[in-house]
């Protein structure tokens, strides 16, 4: 979304920099060189973790350096180490609030702190209504507050599906299931788990694409359910986005979501959808574009996987209306247009 946002708004001629903090030393990251062949300003800052007070600094050192006229962070991180560096200086700032993961005792003291932060800021941009509302309780003032859910950029293209299974390695005549996330417990890999091992007689296979501090714990238990031989965990894929033409059915199987750009890609690709009715999930599809299933019910996700293998041409339908509203609905020149619009409101 980053750079999305980033290189649309250069795009349109406004002058865009972007405060990388990193925390791996690497002067080439990934995430860094589109956006500078885009034209962006990027200041990458170097830390070790929990350099807090240190990030502080670096943050207030290129706000003076670069003199913006509005300050926007992303996750929690940034939104209570770095906002109040901006707000120090006299800028206003916006933040766009994804959504919570909860996690551990740890991580949910971060989001306490997090919720609390939010309420200092001139803009909060909740990507899904039942988000906003969950913002609102937490006391965002209406007035600050702004729902704009994700787009869809529209590019690169999706491979040709023989050629993006092919990269894959999806053996040859398997209903293929994909999963593309992080994998951490809100986003419900286990779940997925669960119900593959309840469609013992499919013929299937199911790629991970993605990474995460839960991944051991996951390959484990697909050891003690008796699935490892039919689960592949491929890792984070920078070209994730084109690779949904590999899949059978692209399974969602989240406990908590905002807006999910993976969800937004497999609609662009025309995948069969199968996904969780949580947080933003029925705001994107509806059971005329997916199958929706309740998060944490492995029996239903299975039921829901077992009808698109047994019914392609009822999937391939839903696909395709996906499709349609993806390009109506989640387009990138207006998803842009409104946050000029919140950026405008702060000035």
């Amino acid at each position: 979304m980053v750079h999305a946002l980033a290189t649309g708004q250069r795009r349109a001629g406004h002058r865009v920099s972007v405060i990388a903090v990193l925390g791996d030393g690497r002067q080439d990251h990934p995430f860094l060189g589109p956006l500078r062949d885009a034209g962006v300003d990027v200041r990458p800052v170097h830390l070790r973790p929990r350099a807090y007070l240190r990030e502080r600094a670096a943050v207030v050192a290129a706000c003076r350096s670069i003199q913006p006229d509005v300050v926007h962070t992303h996750g929690c991180r940034a939104d209570v180490v770095d906002s109040g560096a901006a707000r120090r200086l006299g800028l206003p700032t916006v933040t766009t609030v994804h959504g919570f993961t909860r996690g551990d005792i740890r991580n949910r003291l971060y989001e306490r702190l997090q919720r609390r932060i939010l309420r200092r800021f001139a803009a909060v941009v909740a990507v899904s209504r039942p988000l906003a509302g969950e913002l609102t309780r937490a006391g965002v003032p209406a007035e600050r507050l702004h729902v704009v859910r994700n787009a869809w950029p529209g590019d690169p293209p999706p491979l040709p599906r023989e050629y993006a299974r092919d990269l894959l390695g999806v053996p040859e005549g398997r209903f293929h299931v994909g999963w593309v996330g992080r994998l951490t417990p809100e986003k419900g890999a286990d779940v997925l788990l669960e119900a593959v091992g309840a469609l013992g007689d499919l013929s299937l296979v199911a790629s991970v694409l993605g990474d995460g501090p839960a991944r051991p714990q996951l390959e484990a238990l697909a050891v003690r359910r008796g699935v490892a031989g039919r689960f592949r965990w491929l890792g984070n894929r920078p070209d994730a986005g084109r690779l949904f033409s590999a899949f059978d059915v692209f399974v969602l199987s989240s406990r908590a979501e905002g807006t999910s750009i993976a969800l937004l890609e497999a609609m662009a690709t025309g995948t069969p959808i199968v996904a969780t009715a949580v947080g933003g999930n029925p705001e994107v599809v509806s059971s005329h574009e997916a199958l929706l299933v309740p998060p944490d019910d492995p029996a239903a996700l299975a039921r829901a996987i077992r009808h698109v293998h047994e019914d392609p041409a009822a999937a391939a339908a839903r696909a395709e209306c996906a499709r349609a509203r993806v390009a109506r609905e989640f387009a990138l020149l207006p998803w842009l247009t409104r946050y000029e619009r919140v950026y405008r409101s702060v000035l």
